[in-house]
């Protein structure tokens, strides 16, 4: 996987760079990346692939509707390996299990997709307006998907882990989203990751242990 730069995303990251909404802090992060293979995702590819197809010899689960059925389809297993590649360059220090993965990622729609963004990205957006000559922030995302990897031939997909297995949860994490839109034809991925922070945890308005609320008083 090799990153791109694109101008279109880098002023929409600029903008999600530590947003500052008073009580809490938006945190996005828009990337482009090439699923031709280099270094070392060779070597890792063909380990996901044997981690699959061993998963899918071990499991007895015959229900056409199960996650597993899909993966015995060669062109399904080459696009979960590509989006959990791209999760290893995005997150290096953590390990993201083949064998599990295919459980967290979910196809969506734009439909979906904007949905989740209109309600969570709700002041964000008036933000942008305010500071862009009333320009909508959707339509900017749109604009810059599309130029970058052609949203009409796009598969869109969200990454849900379990919470003690996210990299995005970090202390004081109130939401996060990581969405892939992935282009077959074009070989590109672009990540949109999205976490919104408590600024009262930030500013040291909660306590690390509870007991810290009990220091120097006389009980």
């Amino acid at each position: 996987m090799k990153f791109l730069e694109y101008t279109p995303l880098e002023r929409l990251n600029d903008f999600f760079s530590h947003l500052n909404l008073g009580g809490r802090t938006i945190n996005g992060c828009l990337e482009a990346y090439s699923c031709k293979h280099t270094g070392s995702d060779k070597k890792l590819s063909l380990s996901l692939e044997n981690e699959i197809l061993d998963y899918l010899g071990k499991s007895s689960d015959t229900d056409s509707s199960s996650p597993a059925e899909i993966l015995y389809v060669h062109s399904s297993r080459k696009t979960l390996i590509y989006l959990v590649l791209t999760l290893y360059h995005l997150y290096p220090d953590y390990d993201f299990s083949a064998v599990n993965a295919h459980q967290f990622f979910t196809e969506e729609s734009w439909d979906s997709f904007k949905q989740m963004f209109d309600t969570y990205m709700f002041e964000a957006s008036k933000e942008w307006t305010e500071t862009n000559e009333g320009s909508s922030l959707l339509e900017a995302l749109y604009k810059a998907l599309d130029e970058v990897v052609r949203l009409a031939e796009c598969e869109v997909y969200s990454y849900i882990p379990d919470s003690d297995a996210d990299p995005f949860l970090e202390r004081g994490a109130v939401w996060s989203f990581n969405f892939f839109f992935y282009n077959r034809k074009l070989k590109r991925v672009v990540s949109f990751r999205l976490s919104c922070e408590s600024n009262l945890v930030a500013d040291g308005l909660c306590y690390e242990e509870d007991g810290e609320i009990f220091d120097g008083m006389d009980i």
